[in-house]
């Protein structure tokens, strides 16, 4: 069995279960769809706790997203596949999407690379966000735009530049530097009443 076949089968495993449980059809669409404002909100509400910790998730989360996408784009040069809906008969697809290379997945780069960073700065609590990050790679391939390994090379992608990201960005001396004058810019327009703690 080659690789693609493997790809194939676990893909079926998965998408083939909106067949058979049509009724969570909805909530892994709108998983798959919807919960990237549910993060971009997230991201802002952190940024806004006026902490120096949660701002610093922010900034290794920004840069570990640049990185895993560049990493990502580097990957869909060296494999191609279309999304499942476009190569295969019978698939159970719930989002319209164009066609394209839809190695690795971008949905799933995207969640690993905030996720993971949060996993990483807020330790215990930061897994609820992992296992979001996990949904919705489920939920890509339940609604037939990604197969496994689209998902789980994004995951790995975003898990490593992420890990990598936590260990340099937060001793370099210049991020500080400008965090500390972008705050201290907020405090003139925006002054805040109380030190916020963190959250």
């Amino acid at each position: 069995m080659s690789a693609m076949d493997i790809n194939i089968h676990y893909f079926r495993l998965i998408n083939d279960l909106g067949k058979q449980f049509p009724a969570l059809n909805p909530a892994f669409y709108v998983i798959a769809e919807y919960m990237v404002y549910v993060l971009a909100l997230s991201v802002l509400f952190y940024w806004f706790t006026r902490t120096n910790e949660n701002r610093l998730m922010i900034v290794c989360a920004s840069v570990t997203f640049f990185l895993a996408e560049l990493f990502g784009k580097v990957a869909g040069l060296l494999h191609f596949n279309q999304q499942p809906f476009a190569e295969l008969p019978d698939v159970n697809q719930l989002v319209q999407k164009a066609v394209n290379n839809s190695f690795p997945s971008d949905h799933t780069i995207l969640f690993f690379s905030f996720c993971m960073c949060f996993w990483l700065f807020k330790k215990k609590g930061g897994i609820v966000w992992m296992l979001l990050a996990i949904c919705v790679g489920i939920s890509r391939i339940w609604v037939g735009v990604h197969y496994p390994a689209d998902v789980i090379v994004g995951a790995l992608i975003s898990i490593g530049s992420a890990l990598t990201v936590y260990l340099i960005v937060p001793r370099l001396r210049v991020v500080h530097a400008i965090l500390a004058r972008y705050e201290n810019g907020e405090q003139a327009i925006l002054p805040a009443k109380t030190k916020s703690r963190d959250l």
